[in-house]
């Protein structure tokens, strides 16, 4: 049985001792043995499947969290939990509204604007390409000036 298969069977501990053991006594042979266990992706974390294991991870976490938000719903109204005085709970929710509503046409404003700014960009890149003289132009000669 090659040594790597019986270094598998008793996983990453076992790579880690021989990587250490390795470096200990040459660092040449030390480097090598990195390289491959680079090489072979027996470094869980240099693998390319790992960012595909990071998003499943944060996947996950988002829809715990999701879940808990809407079991955590059932407890508090959409402005919050209930002050006990019914005035002050009519005006947050009114301010809270109202400043929604400011948020989403802030940001309809600031798409406007950058349509608008995008629009003078691309004009601008019109007028200069329409104005700009037909045919080709040498900038340098092609044959130097005779001389006399």
């Amino acid at each position: 049985m090659p040594i790597a298969a019986r270094l598998d069977e008793y996983g990453k501990p076992a790579w880690i001792l021989l990587l250490i053991l390795g470096f200990v006594a040459w660092w040449p042979l030390g480097l090598a043995i990195l390289a491959f266990m680079i090489g072979s992706g027996r470094m869980g974390c240099w693998t390319h499947n790992s960012m595909g294991r990071w998003q499943s991870k944060m996947e996950r976490m988002q829809e715990k969290m999701d879940r808990g938000m809407r079991g955590f719903s059932g407890c508090w109204s959409a402005a919050g939990p209930s002050s006990g005085n019914r005035a002050f709970d009519e005006y947050r929710a009114e301010t809270l509204r109202r400043l929604e509503e400011e948020q989403r046409e802030f940001k309809e404003f600031l798409q406007r604007l950058r349509f608008a700014k995008d629009r003078e960009e691309f004009d601008q890149f019109m007028a200069e390409r329409r104005n700009r003289p037909q045919g080709p132009q040498d900038t340098a000669p092609s044959s130097p000036p005779p001389q006399s």
